[in-house]
């Protein structure tokens, strides 16, 4: 390993991150060709073969899997030391990677060019999945920080709330349910369900919801989208459970109406979380402050939801 170069290691995090030469080059700006060499002189060097073929894909052989950690941690301390290095000069740039939940992705562009205004030199990175995505992308130290709802049990992390986060069952306008007053819980009992996949943190509050008040739903799809869980909803499908900070336009515009259902809306909070190993960077600090001190209006005004009580929003569909 004595002739191994960080250019190579680099250049073998990125391709095993994506599982593609092509989009490593892309995004290193390279061509092919030279990311290609460059892992194959690594590969040499090593004395292991790092990627085998699977079909018409590339997946990481077990070696190649814990070069890859080591790459990581490698990469990672040096991009931690230049921006650390940068700050001591007084340069206010530096890198933030981010994630979010799927369902943040609807207020976080507006999280992002307020904090652009103030941080005008920093990058963002911004990766967006669902609560396993994003849990693992901490695990892996992938990502600075997260936006979710829940903090993760699986892992040792700081998680501080920001913001309310209300959850809330949503309907066609149309529907028998849409102006009804004071629903019982049981009375959903019957009606079909749109709902999120397993590893959604919507699809755990869901569960945990119906659980606690000793009900069962029936579920008729499993879509891993909001955006077409809104849609199927408005045509008449179904109900859905959802974070009501991903319906603020469609209850506006009365495309949605939520329903007057006892005991809901449930509030939660939005948290930005990070590893409690993790050093944060000069980036990643400020933006933490940043929602520490204004997320919480930001929200709201992205998305037209009050954190609590759910007036406003009550108030567009009546």
């Amino acid at each position: 390993m004595q002739h191994v170069t960080l250019k190579q290691l680099r250049f073998f995090r990125a391709v095993a991150a994506h599982l593609s030469f092509s989009k490593a080059a892309k995004e290193l700006h390279l061509t092919q060709p030279a990311v290609s060499m460059q892992v194959r002189q690594l590969q040499d060097a090593v004395g292991l073969p790092l990627f085998e073929q699977v079909g018409r894909r590339i997946a990481l052989t077990e070696a190649g899997r814990e070069l890859a950690h080591y790459a990581a941690a490698v990469t990672d301390l040096l991009r931690e030391a230049r921006e650390t290095l940068d700050a001591m000069k007084g340069v206010t740039g530096g890198v933030l990677r981010i994630g979010a939940v799927s369902t943040a992705k609807y207020f976080a562009p507006r999280l992002f060019a307020e904090f652009a205004r103030e941080r005008p030199g920093v990058a963002i990175k911004f990766t967006v999945g669902n609560r396993e995505e994003m849990v693992r992308q901490l695990a892996e130290n992938e990502t600075d920080l997260v936006i979710m709802g829940r903090p993760p049990r699986e892992l040792e992390t700081i998680a501080e709330p920001f913001a309310r986060h209300p959850l809330g069952i949503v309907a066609s306008t149309a529907h028998p349910l849409a102006k009804a007053k004071r629903i019982p819980f049981k009375r959903l009992a019957g009606e079909p369900f749109l709902i999120r996949e397993q590893g959604s943190g919507t699809r755990a509050s869901m569960e945990r919801v119906f659980q606690e008040r000793g009900e069962s739903y029936r579920p008729l799809m499993e879509v891993s989208s909001n955006e077409t869980i809104k849609q199927a909803v408005i045509a008449g499908m179904g109900l859905a459970f959802l974070s009501l900070h991903t319906v603020g336009l469609e209850l506006q515009t009365r495309r949605l109406a939520l329903l007057d259902v006892v005991g809901l809306p449930l509030v939660r909070d939005w948290y930005v979380i990070h590893r409690k190993d993790k050093r944060l960077l000069p980036a990643a600090l400020a933006f933490r402050e940043f929602l520490l001190r204004d997320g919480s209006g930001l929200i709201e005004r992205a998305t037209g939801i009050a954190g609590t009580g759910m007036l406003r929003a009550r108030r567009r569909v009546s």
